[in-house]
């Protein structure tokens, strides 16, 4: 092959596959620049897929005035479940009250202006709730007998993170999971940058650059201008338990120290507890939770829960490193979520984002290309707001509230278009592909076409269809962030699916 052909002209690299850069990736694609997207590892294999899955306003921000902040994330709840409703959905939240607690009238006072911060569509309103007579009451301890529900949305993250990639390679763009940028040269009018993958390495010009790395941002600032950053890396870590609760509600939990703890149902016979706000100084390629922080979960929900539990009941845990805006906050969880964008024009024009949070991705990603696409003479506006990500258009191609509303109906019709297809098979894959089922399922009729089940619950068709659509790998990328089937299947399953990719990628195309 010649050098030439292992070169790329585009207009904007996007360094970074967590769910800023895939959205910046998309956005501008959508545009019609031409980008390139490396990632050194897996699309949102960091920090973009150890959320606590979320798509919210940040309730507890309004302690910390931070209105701006929670009126933008209020504002996108409703435009993301819109778009991608079969990996989102409404969630109804509990908040038990606690007398060592705020006022139960300061409680309602910030649930109302949480409701009117936005418009709301079809997410109902806060409401105060006689706990022994809700649902939500019968899995707590018996003091907690007020309590109040709201609304936020839930969202499948790493899903997040592949759809857009999707999306932005439909458009258009080149994705390069597994890619580092390992060299970066800037020019008057051009980014030069050396991309290593396993195949050897491609070089790239680009005429805007976007440092979108997350936690590497500060770093990867310094290796290519000599700029420094200043973002401060906070922890959060996440558990999951057996089942402790048999409702669809979720829970939002404060401890006497101030901090912020949800419960959330869990891939059916689980039970999701976090997060932790925890100074990180450690290697960024090692994230891993604490036992401290495995049993300062614990006992926080030992406080709410009748069922206790301890760090033997813990099934899997996770846990990610936030990029946070440094500001002069002395307390790790009031550090500010909103994000920056900073913009540098001292040669090709390079943008770095810093901070952010999984709601306002959407908007974030907007915002940097409105800057990006003016830049290089191009005047194409906004456009993601009213378009569906892939397998979201459920009833048309424009997001719609209907679809949010009857996810159920469609599943229905779809469970009656592949009746030879188990009911929790088929409403796993709407769940997780939406319309995209079709080309999961093009040219099958029957179990047997489904081809071998590799491990209890993935077939062939399916691992064959991540892997040539969705950028899978290795059996974690199925397992662990595709899908959550490594919840459920026995040891050993990893190995034996690893042993079918390798088979896979040794035969001949």
């Amino acid at each position: 092959m010649s050098e030439d052909a292992n070169r790329i002209e585009c207009d904007v690299l996007v360094v970074g596959g967590g769910i800023n850069g895939v959205g910046i990736a998309r956005d501008a694609a959508g545009r019609g620049l031409r980008v390139v997207l490396c990632e050194k590892d897996d699309l949102g294999a960091h920090t973009s897929s150890a959320s606590s899955k979320l798509i919210h306003g940040g309730l507890r921000y309004l302690e910390y005035f931070a209105f701006g902040l929670v009126r933008k994330s209020l504002a996108e709840r409703e435009v993301l479940l819109k778009s991608a409703p079969h990996i989102m959905r409404p969630l109804r939240l509990v908040m038990p009250h606690d007398r060592g607690q705020r006022p139960a009238w300061l409680i309602r006072a910030g649930l109302m202006l949480y409701d009117r911060l936005a418009p709301r569509e079809f997410l109902p309103g806060s409401e105060a709730v006689d706990l022994p007579r809700h649902p939500a009451g019968k899995p707590l301890k018996r003091k907690f007998a007020r309590g109040f529900v709201y609304s936020d949305g839930w969202v499948d993250d790493a899903r997040l993170v592949v759809l857009n990639a999707l999306d932005a390679g439909e458009r258009g763009a080149t994705i390069m999971p597994h890619t580092l940028c390992r060299a970066i040269e800037r020019h008057p009018g051009h980014w030069s940058a050396t991309l290593q993958h396993a195949d050897g390495c491609t070089r790239v010009n680009a005429r805007c650059l976007v440092n979108a790395t997350g936690p590497w941002a500060a770093r990867f600032l310094q290796g290519a201008t000599g700029a420094g950053a200043a973002l401060r890396l906070v922890k959060g870590s996440h558990i999951v338990v057996p089942r402790l609760f048999d409702h669809q509600f979720a829970y939002l939990f404060q401890h006497p120290d101030g901090r912020i703890v949800f419960a959330m149902p869990y891939e059916g016979a689980f039970t999701l507890i976090g997060t932790t706000d925890i100074e990180y100084k450690g290697d960024l390629d090692k994230v891993a939770i604490t036992p401290e922080e495995v049993g300062y979960l614990c006992q926080l929900a030992n406080r709410y829960f009748v069922r206790q539990i301890g760090p033997a009941d813990v099934v899997w845990s996770y846990a990610g490193v936030r990029p946070l805006v440094e500001d002069a906050s002395g307390n790790a969880a009031a550090v500010t979520r909103d994000y920056r964008l900073e913009r540098d024009t001292r040669g090709a024009p390079l943008l770095s984002v810093f901070g952010g949070k999984i709601t306002t991705y959407r908007k974030l990603a907007e915002q940097a290309v409105d800057w990006i696409a003016p830049t290089l003479g191009r005047k194409a506006g906004p456009w993601t707001a009213h378009a569906c990500l892939p397998g979201g258009d459920l009833y048309g191609p424009q997001p719609a509230s209907r679809a949010v509303l009857e996810f159920e109906q469609w599943m229905r019709r779809q469970q009656a278009a592949w009746p030879w297809l188990p009911a929790p098979l088929l409403a796993r894959y709407a769940r997780a592909y939406g319309t995209l089922i079709e080309v999961l399922l093009a040219g099958r009729g029957s179990m047997e076409q489904m081809g071998d089940e590799i491990v209890p619950g993935l077939y062939e068709a399916e691992a064959e269809y991540l892997c040539r659509h969705e950028w899978a790998t290795s059996a974690e990328d199925i397992l662990w962030r595709r899908s959550k089937l490594g919840l459920h299947v026995p040891p050993g399953s990893a190995r034996k699916l690893d042993v079918w990719l390798k088979a896979r990628q040794a035969a001949p195309a």
